[in-house]
């Protein structure tokens, strides 16, 4: 499957880094939250006769690495894919699947400093899957000719300053409770903005997408039956950039852009999705297609870039501002993982029609959404697991 060396290359840096952080991080703003949590044996309290787990705590979740492993190359798979859904996903794991999210809940009361920093941990380890998956992603689809260099470089310009404005001004004052409620609501707007593009309105207005999408559908029709065809010539072209208008090709279609409107949006999207521990995506992929008006073929890898760079300025800002831990362990097998993912889903996605990607993130997003917002604002989950 990895057939160049510079894929080696980057599976073999990610490895080295499983194991140069192999000790959990035990940053400062850590050990003085242990110290607020009462010791005893009941939820809430730290058990210095249990092993260590999440974060070095002792009595904290355990994670089995092989299911963290596998789980960050669905992650990867499904953000490299659509451009969007990762950081969702790689939430619901942080949250529900290793149970980080229960496990904060049980120092609502005992400790609220060390509910809130579970909190911030689960932010940014999130981002760091959507953040390493979203840089993967950037560089094989530039290789592809489906990333749009400009409109990507203008949405990350205005992301910089939303990525470093929350983590400054809500690290450690946001609860888990309401952090997974607002994660709900959001996760339930990307499941009805999605079934409104499955609708023939949504459709409407979108022609030279259709044009370009039907171009390059043909172009990996032929390859698939044989015939030699060279896609770097028909791939992303800009004519022309100015501050005002920026004038692109792709597969023969002629798409333009205002380049100050990406970098209002990306200041926007970068804000929100920096508050949620997300990489922003299920909000970028709406804006691309409306704004753009691009294709799906371009929406992915010019979402990952505009990603790579609020995420590095996100977790900068927890991690060195906030002094914000991570668990070393686990990010570094689930980064292994994503590279995994992230280096598949690119050369799948072509082979996959738009509108079954839509359907399944349709019914994933209502299940996820629902069942998020419910427990962070009802107290209970509508939806199975209880």
């Amino acid at each position: 499957m990895f057939k160049t060396r510079k894929s080696f290359f980057i599976l073999a840096v990610a490895a080295l880094a499983v194991a140069a952080f192999i000790q959990p991080a035990l940053a400062d703003r850590l050990a003085e939250a242990i110290k607020t949590v009462p010791t005893g044996t009941e939820p809430g309290q730290i058990n210095p006769e249990l092993a260590t787990g999440f974060l070095g705590i002792n009595g904290a979740p355990s994670v089995n690495l092989i299911v963290g492993f596998v789980w960050a190359i669905w992650v990867g798979w499904i953000f490299s894919t659509v451009g969007a859904f990762g950081g969702i996903m790689a939430g619901v794991g942080h949250i529900t699947i290793y149970g980080f999210g229960n496990y904060a809940s049980t120092f609502k009361k005992t400790s609220p400093i060390m509910n809130k920093l579970v909190t911030d941990s689960i932010r940014v380890s999130n981002q760091w899957l959507v953040g390493t998956s979203s840089a993967m992603s950037s560089f094989n689809y530039y290789k592809m000719g489906r990333l749009v260099l400009p409109l990507g470089l203008s949405l990350a310009v205005g992301s910089i300053a939303g990525s470093y404005l929350v983590p400054w001004l809500t690290a450690g004052k946001i609860s888990l409770k309401s952090y997974i409620g607002f994660f709900g609501l959001f996760v339930l707007f990307l499941g009805c903005y999605l079934f409104y593009q499955t609708t023939p309105r949504a459709q409407k207005g979108k022609n030279k997408a259709k044009e370009a999408a039907k171009a390059f559908e043909a172009t990996i029709k032929k390859e698939k039956e044989g015939t030699h065809v060279d896609t770097s010539s028909l791939g992303v072209k800009v004519k022309s950039f100015a501050i005002t208008k920026c004038v692109f090709t792709f597969y023969g279609v002629e798409f333009s852009f205002n380049p100050l409107i990406p970098v209002c949006g990306g200041f926007v999207i970068a804000a929100l999705a920096s508050f949620l521990g997300v990489g922003g995506g299920f909000l970028l992929v709406p804006f691309l297609t409306s704004i753009a008006g691009l294709p799906m073929y371009l929406v992915a890898g010019t979402s990952a870039l505009a990603v790579l760079v609020g995420m590095t300025t996100s977790i900068f800002t927890y991690m060195v501002v906030k002094d914000t831990p991570v668990f070393w362990p686990l990010i570094g097998v689930e980064l292994v993982g994503v590279l995994v993912g992230s280096f598949i889903g690119p050369r799948t996605s072509k082979y996959i029609p738009d509108v079954w990607l839509k359907r399944l993130f349709v019914v994933l997003a209502f299940y996820v959404g629902i069942r998020y917002a419910s427990k962070g604002f009802l107290g209970i989950s509508l939806l199975p697991p209880f």
